[in-house]
């Protein structure tokens, strides 16, 4: 077999095109390639790179840098301690490549250099890898068990970041980047690193969390703007009351994201703003401008199969066939509806809906700030118990029974959730995800103060 030919970093020619802004400035693409050329010779040797740098632009450079080396690069959506001893234990060889204080759990650890050596040759050239070398592992997120890994080869992953360009017009029309989520995290490595890769799309270098931090971002990069964020991050934007600087696009993943919340973002930042739907198995699969409906379309080259109760991806970027965990309902054209998660399907008393649709409801009482549904194991509890749901809820100012009260009306009986937590906040992660393991975990808290009040 002939093997397919060799496909460039970045389809940006201009060696002075700018791929990231910061608090300290710009940064080249001829910047980029002399820096990872530099940290490539002093990174240890060894075949997989866990690279956890917090800021985008050094992510960026040891990610180069790693292709460079032929390094793996390892990317995990939490870096607990589990996660950590399951990386060692089938990569012993990896490497940690940190830019912060890190508790590597006895993982070989190399500190980003303060400064790195470049040589004149690193900057000349643009380099090219082969399409089918498998460059990156990325994890799902653990959110309905044990992280799991699923490798990415480098022609996919070009490919991904440029469907997903081409979906927004940023091919046509690059936009400065500033996203909310972790470089590591699927979904931020392909919408604020593959994504403005190859569009030709700067990003800003930071990971702004708090609002008044996402406002000074923004603010910092120059136009157009697209913010790449969360429904849990846009929501504390949008409630912060803070004047948003102009923002040509907005788009969303992670979590549905609610059509009142998507025409109150729009309203707000003049602009218009889309979902991405994908999963760290398959990559990003289709989008959709949330105020135009529900159906979504799929990314070109993208198409989805019905095999028994699920639905698999195919061709395009998507790397071989891969079973989707969602309810998915086919439309012509390239469109489909999505009805939520198959794990997230409730049945009591012979009804049947979605966690994803109670967590709607609830949030949509007047007053909550946050809540999720928790259906726990039937080993949680008692057997009486076990199609009881439960819900924890935010909602400063309310009373248990005025939450419960404004939720009666908008979801059937035998799914209003017994008990009803009231919480300060949800531990949420940096993707504002929910893991179900840390829901167990607040199921198990309330039954200890129960069991000792």
């Amino acid at each position: 077999m002939t093997p397919s030919p060799p496909v460039p970093l970045s389809p940006v020619a201009d060696l002075d095109a700018v791929v990231a802004w910061g608090p300290a400035g710009q940064r080249r693409l001829r910047d980029l390639l002399a820096d990872a050329r530099a940290l490539e010779r002093v990174l240890p040797g060894g075949g997989h790179l866990l690279n956890v740098c917090q800021d985008r632009y050094r992510f960026a450079v040891g990610f180069v840098a790693g292709l460079l080396g032929g390094r793996v690069s390892l990317q995990p959506a939490s870096q607990s301690p589990e996660t950590l001893h399951r990386i060692r234990a089938a990569h012993p060889d990896v490497v940690c490549l940190a830019d912060s204080a890190f508790d590597s759990q006895g993982l070989p650890c190399v500190a980003y250099p303060d400064a790195l050596e470049a040589r004149p040759q690193d900057e000349c050239e643009l380099p090219a890898f082969e399409a089918d070398r498998l460059v990156a592992i990325l994890f799902t997120s653990g959110s309905t068990g044990l992280p799991q890994p699923h490798g990415k080869t480098w022609g996919r992953l070009v490919r991904n970041g440029r469907v997903e360009a081409e979906r927004l017009g940023l091919v046509a029309r690059p936009h400065g980047i500033v996203g909310t989520v972790p470089v590591q995290h699927s979904y931020g490595f392909e919408s604020t690193f593959l994504m403005a890769l190859q569009s030709g799309s700067p990003f800003w270098t930071g990971k702004p969390f708090y609002p008044q931090d996402i406002v000074t971002a923004l603010a910092a990069l120059p136009t157009p703007r697209l913010l790449v964020t969360t429904p849990f991050h846009l929501q504390s934007l949008l409630a912060s009351g803070l004047n948003l600087p102009p923002t040509d696009l907005l788009l969303s993943a992670t979590a549905p994201l609610s059509g009142h919340l998507a025409s109150q973002a729009e309203s707000r930042f003049g602009a218009p703003l889309h979902e991405i739907y994908g999963s760290t198995e398959s990559g990003q699969l289709a989008s959709r401008r949330t105020t135009d409906g529900p159906e979504w379309t799929l990314l070109d080259g993208v198409g989805l199969q019905d095999e028994g109760d699920g639905a698999i991806a195919s061709g395009g970027h998507v790397e071989g066939r891969v079973p989707l965990s969602d309810l998915i309902e086919p439309l012509p054209g390239g469109r489909f509806l999505l009805h939520g998660r198959h794990a997230d399907l409730v049945n009591i008393a012979g009804k049947r809906t979605s966690l994803a649709y109670l967590n709607h409801q609830i949030g949509a009482v007047p007053g909550v700030v946050d809540a999720a549904f928790f259906l726990p194991d039937e080993t949680d509890h008692d057997a009486v118990a076990v199609t009881r749901l439960c819900a924890f809820v935010v909602a400063p100012g309310l009373s248990r029974e005025a939450v419960l009260a404004g939720l009666r009306p908008r979801i059937d009986a035998v799914f209003m959730p017994r008990p009803l937590v009231l919480l300060d906040a949800l531990p949420r992660n940096s993707t504002g995800k929910l893991p179900r393991e840390a829901l167990k975990v607040l199921h198990a808290q309330w039954l200890a103060s129960q069991q000792q009040g």
